[in-house]
């Protein structure tokens, strides 16, 4: 059984799959549309916004929605952990990641990764960035 993250966003979902495709080398796959599922009900001010998306990796699965009922909790209190082969892939992704977000922790050195850090994109969602690489 493996985890898979479920992210919502407020109307970029589209956009930031699109883009988490793009940094971590994915696939956007299924990008279904509120107002096109047959019988459901949508804001006109939330035409166009996902009801579920999804990203493929290598090994792994991203989804997603924008928050089309207008009644889902922040996501304050978790990250998405993503590990890359090497520091310099991680680092890559965490400067892609940080445009326009906010650095929490730069990508660096520490005693337990030879590159980490965290930090909240600009859709709002945290993340955690590390390197599969080993301590030198």
């Amino acid at each position: 059984m493996t985890p898979t993250p479920y992210l919502i966003f407020q109307g970029t979902c589209r956009e930031a799959m699109e883009i988490y495709a793009d940094v971590f080398g994915g696939e956007v796959g299924m990008m279904m549309r509120a107002d096109a599922a047959e019988g459901f009900e949508v804001a006109p001010a939330k035409s166009g916004w996902i009801m579920h998306g999804e990203v493929r990796f290598a090994g792994g699965l991203l989804m997603g929605s924008d928050d089309v009922m207008g009644d889902t909790p922040a996501m304050a209190g978790c990250s998405v952990m993503m590990s890359l082969p090497t520091v310099e892939d991680g680092a890559r992704a965490f400067a892609r990641l940080a445009e326009d977000g906010h650095v929490e922790m730069e990508y660096q050195p520490t005693f337990w990764s030879p590159g980490f850090g965290t930090l909240r994109d600009r859709y709002g969602i945290n993340w955690m960035i590390t390197t599969d690489a080993p301590l030198t």
